[in-house]
């Protein structure tokens, strides 16, 4: 069996949403390595931080004084967060989001925690902080295998081909789409609302989007689909619904945040045929996200 692309500590209250995520993170690329909440997790995360990649926490698992000390002493790993979008923060400005009713996207998300994570420096110091328990050393370690399982220097993204939705079998397909859905529900519902939490939402759909390399019309066609549901609804309740084209505007930023992805997923000296070697976008992807810029 091949080294698992990432080892991951989970911090898991409910047996359930355990079983859940293991579910969705087996086959071979990720190796789940559970822990219990109830113990000092600082402690045991400063004796293991050799042992591990990233990091699975259930909402609220933790207290903030947790979080604290454990950035206090550098233990600052790529992190996804199940539970409900709220635009709060719980462990690091890196970590992703996502709804247990959204596990579909588990793995996508953790491509999301390690990319945000590199790209915000975190593994380098990052604007947080380090204390004295993580020396430079220990930085370039983590950094160094964070980036070797991503590529290119963790700050062009290298994505998996087998996973683009394209290669997935009919069901699976279907899942990704009714969680990307689900994903872009939320990002309606609180974009005019809760800038905080339709931002989360809207990095959750984006991410596992660019990593399932989700054709562009299929974004349009979920939010075509949404907009017209609400239409329908709005009316049988006797209301106007003009105010729906305001949301144009979110198709428009999740639009422009692919279009970043795309431009920075191919280094501006690689060529584009390695791009597409190394699993980056397709020709038509790149032009239209510079046709966007």
């Amino acid at each position: 069996m091949p080294e698992p692309l990432l080892t991951i500590a989970s911090l898991l209250r409910e047996p359930a949403l355990a079983q859940a995520c293991g579910q969705w993170l087996q086959g071979g690329r990720y190796l789940l390595v559970p822990l219990d909440p109830s113990e000092n997790p600082v402690e045991v995360l400063d004796q293991r931080r050799e042992d591990f990649d990233a990091i699975l926490l259930e909402q609220g698992v933790l207290a903030a004084e947790v979080f604290r000390a454990l950035a206090e002493k550098g233990l600052l790993l790529p992190a996804v967060v199940i539970g409900e979008v709220m635009g709060r923060q719980e462990y690091h400005d890196a970590e992703v989001h996502l709804p247990p009713d959204q596990l579909v996207q588990l793995s996508y998300s953790f491509d999301a925690a390690v990319s945000r994570f590199l790209q915000r420096g975190l593994a380098n110091g990052g604007s947080q902080g380090f204390g004295p328990g993580n020396d430079a050393s220990d930085r370039w370690k983590l950094a160094n295998r964070l980036n070797g399982r991503l590529g290119y220097l963790g700050i062009y993204y290298k994505r998996d081909p087998s996973r683009f939705l394209r290669h997935l079998g009919e069901s699976e397909r279907t899942d990704l789409l009714d969680s990307l859905k689900l994903t872009y529900r939320d990002l309606l519902i609180s974009y005019f609302q809760d800038p905080a939490t339709a931002n989360q939402a809207l990095e959750s759909f984006v991410y596992t989007a660019f990593f399932s390399d989700l054709p562009i019309t299929h974004t349009v066609e979920i939010h075509m689909n949404l907009i017209d549901e609400y239409d329908k609804q709005i009316k049988l309740e006797g209301h106007k619904t003009d105010f729906l084209q305001d949301y144009r505007l979110a198709l428009l930023d999740v639009m422009a945040h692919l279009c970043e992805m795309y431009r920075r997923s191919v280094p501006p000296d690689a060529p584009l045929g390695l791009a597409a070697v190394k699993g980056g976008p397709s020709k038509s992807a790149i032009s239209f996200a510079m046709d966007q810029s």
